[in-house]
Protein backbone atom coordinates (compact mmCIF):
# COMPACT_ATOMS: atom_id res chain seq x y z
CA UNK A 1 0.00 0.00 0.00
CA UNK A 2 1.40 3.23 -0.78
CA UNK A 3 2.12 5.45 2.03
CA UNK A 4 0.20 8.73 2.57
CA UNK A 5 3.26 10.76 1.46
CA UNK A 6 2.44 9.14 -1.89
CA UNK A 7 -1.10 9.43 -2.29
CA UNK A 8 -0.68 13.22 -1.64
CA UNK A 9 1.90 13.62 -4.30
CA UNK A 10 -0.50 11.94 -6.64
CA UNK A 11 -3.82 13.87 -6.02
CA UNK A 12 -1.31 16.52 -6.11
CA UNK A 13 -0.55 15.42 -9.51
CA UNK A 14 -4.26 14.76 -10.37
CA UNK A 15 -5.42 18.29 -9.60
CA UNK A 16 -2.39 20.58 -11.57
CA UNK A 17 -3.82 18.00 -14.47
CA UNK A 18 -7.12 18.93 -14.24
CA UNK A 19 -6.65 22.52 -13.66
CA UNK A 20 -4.21 22.38 -16.87
CA UNK A 21 -6.75 20.64 -18.87
CA UNK A 22 -8.88 23.73 -19.10
CA UNK A 23 -6.18 26.36 -19.60
CA UNK A 24 -4.66 23.96 -22.32
CA UNK A 25 -8.45 23.92 -24.18
CA UNK A 26 -8.94 27.73 -24.02
CA UNK A 27 -5.40 27.73 -25.82
CA UNK A 28 -5.94 25.38 -28.27
CA UNK A 29 -9.34 28.02 -28.87
CA UNK A 30 -7.45 30.70 -29.39
CA UNK A 31 -4.74 28.70 -31.72
CA UNK A 32 -7.54 27.14 -34.06
CA UNK A 33 -9.49 30.92 -34.28
CA UNK A 34 -6.42 32.46 -35.00
CA UNK A 35 -5.26 30.01 -37.95
CA UNK A 36 -8.47 30.25 -39.58
CA UNK A 37 -8.65 34.17 -39.35
CA UNK A 38 -4.87 34.74 -39.82
CA UNK A 39 -5.24 35.16 -43.49
CA UNK A 40 -7.97 37.75 -43.21
CA UNK A 41 -4.63 39.99 -42.75
CA UNK A 42 -3.11 39.73 -45.58
CA UNK A 43 -5.66 39.54 -48.10
CA UNK A 44 -7.79 42.52 -46.74
CA UNK A 45 -6.27 43.99 -44.06
CA UNK A 46 -6.86 44.22 -40.28
CA UNK A 47 -8.18 47.78 -40.88
CA UNK A 48 -11.37 46.28 -42.50
CA UNK A 49 -12.57 45.31 -38.85
CA UNK A 50 -13.07 48.80 -37.70
CA UNK A 51 -15.34 49.71 -40.58
CA UNK A 52 -18.87 50.86 -39.53
CA UNK A 53 -20.50 48.82 -41.67
CA UNK A 54 -21.06 45.05 -42.18
CA UNK A 55 -21.80 43.81 -45.44
CA UNK A 56 -20.03 40.45 -46.34
CA UNK A 57 -21.97 39.92 -49.23
CA UNK A 58 -22.19 43.16 -52.04
CA UNK A 59 -22.22 43.68 -55.39
CA UNK A 60 -19.77 46.98 -54.82
CA UNK A 61 -17.90 46.60 -52.24
CA UNK A 62 -17.48 43.99 -49.48
CA UNK A 63 -17.37 45.51 -45.86
CA UNK A 64 -16.40 43.73 -42.80
CA UNK A 65 -16.64 46.18 -40.18
CA UNK A 66 -17.11 44.37 -36.31
CA UNK A 67 -18.49 47.47 -35.23
CA UNK A 68 -22.32 47.26 -35.36
CA UNK A 69 -22.03 43.43 -34.12
CA UNK A 70 -20.14 44.70 -31.09
CA UNK A 71 -22.49 47.57 -30.35
CA UNK A 72 -25.35 45.78 -30.95
CA UNK A 73 -23.99 42.49 -28.11
CA UNK A 74 -22.90 45.26 -25.45
CA UNK A 75 -26.26 47.22 -25.77
CA UNK A 76 -28.19 43.91 -25.30
CA UNK A 77 -25.65 42.90 -22.82
CA UNK A 78 -25.91 46.00 -20.84
CA UNK A 79 -29.92 46.45 -20.89
CA UNK A 80 -30.25 42.70 -19.97
CA UNK A 81 -27.99 42.49 -16.98
CA UNK A 82 -29.55 46.21 -15.82
CA UNK A 83 -32.78 44.28 -15.82
CA UNK A 84 -31.61 40.84 -14.18
CA UNK A 85 -29.74 42.38 -11.45
CA UNK A 86 -32.41 44.20 -9.12
CA UNK A 87 -34.94 41.02 -9.94
CA UNK A 88 -32.56 38.62 -9.17
CA UNK A 89 -30.71 39.59 -6.22
CA UNK A 90 -34.10 40.63 -4.34
CA UNK A 91 -35.71 37.41 -5.43
CA UNK A 92 -32.58 35.74 -3.78
CA UNK A 93 -32.88 37.37 -0.95
CA UNK A 94 -36.24 36.74 -0.98
CA UNK A 95 -36.24 33.62 -1.10
CA UNK A 96 -33.41 32.47 1.66
CA UNK A 97 -34.16 34.73 3.81
CA UNK A 98 -37.97 36.29 4.36
CA UNK A 99 -39.75 33.53 2.53
CA UNK A 100 -41.34 30.95 4.64
CA UNK A 101 -41.13 27.26 4.30
CA UNK A 102 -43.86 27.04 1.91
CA UNK A 103 -42.98 29.66 -0.30
CA UNK A 104 -39.77 28.69 -0.89
CA UNK A 105 -41.26 25.45 -1.52
CA UNK A 106 -43.36 26.70 -4.60
CA UNK A 107 -40.55 29.41 -5.54
CA UNK A 108 -37.22 27.05 -6.22
CA UNK A 109 -38.95 24.27 -8.69
CA UNK A 110 -40.67 27.31 -10.58
CA UNK A 111 -37.52 29.27 -10.90
CA UNK A 112 -35.38 25.86 -11.55
CA UNK A 113 -37.98 24.94 -13.81
CA UNK A 114 -37.70 28.38 -16.14
CA UNK A 115 -34.27 27.48 -16.23
CA UNK A 116 -34.45 24.35 -17.78
CA UNK A 117 -36.31 25.88 -20.51
CA UNK A 118 -34.74 25.50 -24.03
CA UNK A 119 -33.32 28.85 -25.29
CA UNK A 120 -35.54 28.48 -28.57
CA UNK A 121 -39.04 28.42 -27.03
CA UNK A 122 -38.16 31.63 -24.94
CA UNK A 123 -36.93 32.86 -28.41
CA UNK A 124 -40.18 31.90 -29.81
CA UNK A 125 -42.84 33.02 -27.18
CA UNK A 126 -40.68 36.39 -27.54
CA UNK A 127 -41.18 36.57 -31.34
CA UNK A 128 -44.80 35.31 -30.94
CA UNK A 129 -45.75 37.15 -27.77
CA UNK A 130 -43.05 39.81 -26.78
CA UNK A 131 -42.34 41.44 -29.32
CA UNK A 132 -45.63 42.57 -30.62
CA UNK A 133 -46.31 44.18 -27.17
CA UNK A 134 -43.45 46.00 -27.37
CA UNK A 135 -44.12 47.02 -30.55
CA UNK A 136 -47.90 48.23 -29.42
CA UNK A 137 -46.91 50.16 -26.48
CA UNK A 138 -44.24 51.55 -27.78
CA UNK A 139 -45.57 52.18 -31.16
CA UNK A 140 -42.94 50.81 -33.12
CA UNK A 141 -42.72 49.75 -36.81
CA UNK A 142 -41.46 46.90 -35.48
CA UNK A 143 -41.06 44.72 -31.79
CA UNK A 144 -38.16 43.22 -33.18
CA UNK A 145 -36.19 45.26 -31.38
CA UNK A 146 -32.12 45.00 -28.72
CA UNK A 147 -34.92 45.75 -25.59
CA UNK A 148 -37.05 43.04 -26.63
CA UNK A 149 -33.77 40.69 -26.64
CA UNK A 150 -32.78 41.97 -23.71
CA UNK A 151 -35.99 41.07 -21.76
CA UNK A 152 -35.51 37.77 -22.87
CA UNK A 153 -32.05 37.19 -21.99
CA UNK A 154 -32.76 38.73 -18.88
CA UNK A 155 -35.33 36.42 -18.60
CA UNK A 156 -33.11 33.46 -19.04
CA UNK A 157 -29.90 34.93 -16.70
CA UNK A 158 -32.74 35.26 -13.68
CA UNK A 159 -32.92 32.05 -12.33
CA UNK A 160 -28.72 31.20 -12.85
CA UNK A 161 -28.26 34.95 -10.40
CA UNK A 162 -31.22 33.77 -7.93
CA UNK A 163 -29.89 30.08 -7.31
CA UNK A 164 -26.07 31.14 -6.88
CA UNK A 165 -26.85 34.00 -5.30
CA UNK A 166 -30.01 32.14 -3.13
CA UNK A 167 -26.63 29.67 -2.22
CA UNK A 168 -24.48 32.49 -1.24
CA UNK A 169 -26.73 34.10 1.25
CA UNK A 170 -27.39 31.26 2.99
CA UNK A 171 -23.47 30.40 3.36
CA UNK A 172 -23.30 33.49 5.89
CA UNK A 173 -22.61 31.89 8.96
CA UNK A 174 -25.60 32.48 11.56
CA UNK A 175 -23.15 34.07 14.38
CA UNK A 176 -23.12 37.39 12.14
CA UNK A 177 -26.95 37.25 11.99
CA UNK A 178 -27.08 36.75 15.69
CA UNK A 179 -24.31 39.33 16.55
CA UNK A 180 -26.11 42.20 14.75
CA UNK A 181 -29.43 41.66 16.43
CA UNK A 182 -27.75 41.31 19.62
CA UNK A 183 -25.92 44.75 19.23
CA UNK A 184 -29.79 45.93 18.39
CA UNK A 185 -29.80 45.92 14.69
CA UNK A 186 -33.72 45.25 13.40
CA UNK A 187 -33.76 42.25 11.21
CA UNK A 188 -33.84 44.28 7.70
CA UNK A 189 -30.68 46.05 8.97
CA UNK A 190 -29.23 42.95 9.72
CA UNK A 191 -30.34 41.62 6.46
CA UNK A 192 -29.34 44.17 3.97
CA UNK A 193 -25.97 45.58 6.08
CA UNK A 194 -24.44 42.30 7.43
CA UNK A 195 -25.75 39.43 4.93
CA UNK A 196 -25.40 40.50 1.71
CA UNK A 197 -22.34 42.25 2.07
CA UNK A 198 -21.25 39.30 3.81
CA UNK A 199 -22.34 37.03 0.77
CA UNK A 200 -21.19 39.94 -1.91
CA UNK A 201 -18.51 37.97 -3.82
CA UNK A 202 -21.18 35.01 -4.37
CA UNK A 203 -23.25 37.71 -5.26
CA UNK A 204 -21.01 39.17 -8.00
CA UNK A 205 -20.21 35.77 -9.07
CA UNK A 206 -23.79 34.50 -10.01
CA UNK A 207 -24.32 38.44 -11.55
CA UNK A 208 -21.06 37.25 -13.97
CA UNK A 209 -22.48 33.97 -14.57
CA UNK A 210 -25.70 35.70 -15.36
CA UNK A 211 -23.77 37.97 -17.82
CA UNK A 212 -21.85 34.95 -19.55
CA UNK A 213 -25.45 33.32 -20.36
CA UNK A 214 -26.45 36.82 -21.92
CA UNK A 215 -23.55 37.20 -23.80
CA UNK A 216 -23.45 34.15 -25.25
CA UNK A 217 -26.65 33.30 -26.05
CA UNK A 218 -27.65 32.88 -29.37
CA UNK A 219 -31.22 31.61 -30.56
CA UNK A 220 -33.43 34.03 -28.30
CA UNK A 221 -31.35 36.84 -29.81
CA UNK A 222 -31.55 36.02 -33.43
CA UNK A 223 -35.13 35.13 -32.98
CA UNK A 224 -36.25 38.79 -31.47
CA UNK A 225 -33.67 41.71 -32.53
CA UNK A 226 -34.24 41.91 -35.81
CA UNK A 227 -30.75 40.79 -36.85
CA UNK A 228 -30.18 44.52 -38.57
CA UNK A 229 -26.43 45.13 -38.53
CA UNK A 230 -26.81 48.75 -37.37
CA UNK A 231 -24.32 50.76 -35.00
CA UNK A 232 -26.22 52.13 -32.79
CA UNK A 233 -27.22 52.61 -28.98
CA UNK A 234 -31.17 53.19 -29.68
CA UNK A 235 -32.85 49.92 -27.47
CA UNK A 236 -36.08 50.71 -29.41
CA UNK A 237 -34.00 49.59 -32.83
CA UNK A 238 -33.00 46.54 -34.37
CA UNK A 239 -29.44 45.49 -33.76
CA UNK A 240 -27.87 42.04 -34.48
CA UNK A 241 -25.35 40.36 -32.12
CA UNK A 242 -21.96 38.86 -32.20
CA UNK A 243 -23.32 35.26 -31.49
CA UNK A 244 -26.51 35.56 -33.73
CA UNK A 245 -23.96 36.39 -36.91
CA UNK A 246 -22.14 33.39 -36.30
CA UNK A 247 -25.20 31.07 -36.28
CA UNK A 248 -26.79 32.88 -39.06
CA UNK A 249 -24.14 33.07 -41.57
CA UNK A 250 -21.48 30.40 -40.68
CA UNK A 251 -23.73 27.74 -42.52
CA UNK A 252 -24.15 29.43 -45.57
CA UNK A 253 -19.93 31.10 -46.12
CA UNK A 254 -17.69 28.69 -48.09
CA UNK A 255 -14.94 27.43 -46.29
CA UNK A 256 -11.84 29.55 -46.57
CA UNK A 257 -12.90 32.87 -47.87
CA UNK A 258 -12.62 36.31 -46.33
CA UNK A 259 -16.44 35.91 -44.91
CA UNK A 260 -15.58 32.71 -43.80
CA UNK A 261 -12.50 34.53 -41.81
CA UNK A 262 -13.91 37.30 -41.19
CA UNK A 263 -16.67 35.42 -38.78
CA UNK A 264 -13.66 33.49 -37.09
CA UNK A 265 -12.27 37.43 -36.43
CA UNK A 266 -15.98 37.86 -34.44
CA UNK A 267 -15.75 34.99 -32.72
CA UNK A 268 -11.78 35.93 -31.53
CA UNK A 269 -13.61 39.82 -30.50
CA UNK A 270 -16.33 37.97 -28.44
CA UNK A 271 -13.64 35.70 -26.35
CA UNK A 272 -12.11 38.84 -25.83
CA UNK A 273 -14.79 40.39 -24.41
CA UNK A 274 -15.38 37.26 -22.08
CA UNK A 275 -12.36 37.29 -20.70
CA UNK A 276 -11.75 41.22 -20.25
CA UNK A 277 -15.54 40.32 -17.88
CA UNK A 278 -13.84 38.11 -16.00
CA UNK A 279 -10.96 40.30 -15.32
CA UNK A 280 -12.61 43.23 -14.16
CA UNK A 281 -15.15 40.70 -12.07
CA UNK A 282 -12.15 39.12 -10.47
CA UNK A 283 -10.34 42.36 -9.60
CA UNK A 284 -13.77 43.38 -7.75
CA UNK A 285 -13.89 40.28 -5.49
CA UNK A 286 -10.43 40.90 -4.50
CA UNK A 287 -11.02 44.42 -3.71
CA UNK A 288 -14.25 43.07 -2.06
CA UNK A 289 -12.72 40.67 0.07
CA UNK A 290 -9.88 43.08 0.92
Amino acid sequence: MPSNAVKEKIMQHLFLITASTSIFIVILIFLFLGQEAAPFITETGITALFDYRWEPVSFVKERFGLWPLITGSLLVTFLATILAVPFGVLGAVYIAEIATPVEREIFKPLIEMLAGIPSVVIGFFGLIVLAPIIKIIFNLSSGLTALTGALLLALMSIPTIITISEDALKSVPRSYKEAALALGATPMQTLWRVTVPAAMSGIVAAVMLGMGRVIGETMAVLMVTGNAPIPTIDPFESVRTMTACIAAEMGEVAVGDVHYQALFWVAIVLLIMTFIINIVVQHVLKNHQR
